[in-house]
């Protein structure tokens, strides 16, 4: 039998009651896309003749999402049910040049070109008026039912609220998508009421008008539900999420990409990644985002809508949006990129270094601790720790321009708009507002003045940070006050804690209530000392810590890394050792 041409009508009108939302059903984001997209995607993918899409809620926001030259957007206004939304379309259908009108609902993301191809077919052979898609659960709590007759014609599609004991045990229930004959479904979509249970037009109610015209209305079942699955509410639509990035993580592992645990990675449906790639625990990998080949996506880093070349190494914490890695690159640990940034191969951004909307040339190196806002970096540049391109002057962001070769001392502001020629050197500490010539030493230091005994006349300075050990128990308890800071304050603690865990101390408490300030220094510290305890089977946790610090802690993510106690008891309960004097 000749295939049959026909044309598919898309239900995606309704409001997401269940999901007590304002915005659309259709738009919610599942896996990195819109919720609609999926089932206009498969629909594509089986070429109908005419795709129409009834829309009614939030439609200008609807219209701009799916947006696309081959569909017919249709509003219903008001919304009052499946059926009407027919009856909207019916203007459209009338003049459809198919002779099949499949209806399809717009939340069945899992649903395959396949089966609805197979669903076609079954139509054709049984020359219905009708076809529903049915399946099978074994509790179809909510689902309408497929009343059979004995010949295996469906006689009627009931729903939950009106279901009798008997109807309410059967297990084969109606997905909501049905293939029909467009000539009878036109004629016969006048006679739909609204005078039901739900007070609504609705389109199952076409099975029983069409039995009482002695039309026939097939049904086919199809064996996997998850298939016909909806997303109504916010816990179906989590747990359709967890289905398709397990689906997305196992397709990428069969073609020979490593996800360490795909239970904890978040990989969007779009994102491609080349073999012998390495994603380990927390990784996401959202948007449009491409990964070459051999790559290493170390804990806990974001990658959104950006472009990786090969043998990639991004180190945990970071975070990279709308930017080009070029291969051979090392970022991180808590690199942060964004806004168009470009990094050329053999480059290395290292941790908290952000680089926003700028070039870093090939083999460039900045390490640690630095600000590259608009800025066009050459080849093998050194940018040392703590420099920041001033790129902001109050009204309009400038450019700082560093050619080939140059070196950068630590601690430098570069006042833009300012151009570092090919080769010159910018002494630690400088303040550059001029551009510098090539092959130049540029220095921009205040001269430094020492004046001598000032320290015995001012009192007592800020306080540094003092430590103390103790044992309680198997658990050792790090009580730290003052400031963590850069230096012996954050090396201290550091040394004091991995000398701990040498002498094999594996319980570990740093109590912080009388912390005063961290810097990233001391942050650093504390990471450090927590991963090295977690490599030597151990366990850090910090507790009492101050608002001020929890502050510090918070828009970093770092919250996430360590393991918080509110107080020094708990922490000490934490690891079942009592209170002790």
């Amino acid at each position: 039998m000749a295939e049959q041409e026909f044309s598919v009508l898309i239900l995606a009108a309704g409001k997401a009651t269940r999901f007590k939302s304002e915005h659309s059903k259709m738009l919610h984001r599942l896996a990195g896309r819109a919720l609609g997209e999926y089932v206009l995607e498969t629909v594509l993918g089986i070429n109908p003749q005419r795709i129409y899409m009834v829309i009614g809620h939030e439609a200008e926001e609807v219209r701009k999402a799916f947006a696309h030259s081959r569909i017919t957007l249709i509003e219903q206004k008001p919304q009052l049910g499946t059926g009407h939304a027919l009856l909207v379309a019916r203007p459209e259908l009338a003049h459809c040049p198919s002779a099949t009108v499949l209806v399809l609902v717009g939340d069945a993301p899992l649903l395959r070109g396949e089966t609805l191809r197979a669903l076609l077919a079954a139509h054709q052979r049984a020359r219905a008026a009708a076809t529903i898609l049915t399946t099978r659960f074994e509790n179809p709590y909510g689902y309408g039912r497929i009343v059979r007759a004995r010949s295996g014609q469906v006689r009627a599609i009931v729903e939950e609220k009106v279901c009798t004991p008997a109807q309410r045990r059967i297990r084969e229930i109606n997905s909501g998508i049905i293939c029909f004959a467009r000539a009878p479904l036109l004629a016969h979509l006048p006679a739909l009421s609204s005078d039901n249970a739900q007070k609504e037009y609705l389109l199952t109610d076409l099975v029983e008008i069409f039995n009482r015209q002695r039309l026939k209305v097939a049904a086919f079942p199809v064996a996997d539900a998850r298939e016909v699955l909806g997303v109504n509410d916010r816990v179906e639509l989590a747990q359709m999420e967890k289905v398709l990035r397990r689906r997305k993580a196992e397709a990428l592992m069969r073609d020979g990409i490593t996800i360490v645990n795909p239970e904890c990675t978040y990989i969007d449906d779009q994102v491609e990644v080349g073999r012998d790639t390495v994603i380990e625990p927390g990784v996401s990998l959202l948007g449009t985002t491409r990964v070459g080949s051999a790559c290493a996506l170390r804990p806990y880093s974001t990658i959104i809508d950006s472009v990786l070349g090969d043998r990639v190494t991004v180190r945990p914490y970071c975070m990279i949006r709308a930017c080009e890695i070029h291969s051979d690159v090392i970022l991180g640990p808590f690199a942060h990129l964004r806004d168009g940034a470009v990094i050329e191969q053999n480059a290395r951004i290292g941790n908290f270094v952000e680089v926003k909307k700028s070039r870093v040339g090939r083999g460039t190196k900045a390490s640690h601790l630095s600000y590259l806002g608009d800025a066009v970096l050459g080849e093998q540049v050194n940018v040392g720790a703590g420099t920041v391109t001033c790129n902001y002057d109050g009204e309009k962001k400038n450019p700082t321009h560093i050619e080939d070769g140059v070196f950068v001392g630590s601690g430098s502001m570069l006042v833009a708009p300012v151009r570092i020629g090919k080769g010159s050197y910018v002494a630690a500490g400088s303040t550059i507002t001029e551009d510098v010539p090539p092959e130049s030493l540029a220095l921009g230091r205040a001269r430094q003045t020492n004046k001598e005994g000032w320290a015995r006349t001012r009192g007592q300075g800020k306080p540094t940070a003092g430590i103390t050990v103790r044992e309680v128990g198997p658990v050792t308890v790090f009580s730290v006050s003052g400031r963590i800071t850069m230096g012996d304050p954050a090396t201290q603690l550091g040394q004091k804690i991995r000398q701990a865990l040498e002498g094999g101390r594996k319980q570990l408490v740093v109590n912080l209530a009388d912390v005063v300030y961290i810097d990233s220094a001391g942050m650093g510290a504390l990471v450090g000392a927590t991963m090295a305890a977690r490599k030597s089977g151990g366990q850090l946790k910090l507790a009492s810590i101050p608002p001020k610090v929890r502050d510090l802690l918070e828009p970093t993510g770092l919250c996430r890394v360590f393991e918080i106690c509110h107080d020094e008891a708990a922490a000490l309960a934490s690891f079942d050792v009592g209170r002790h004097a």
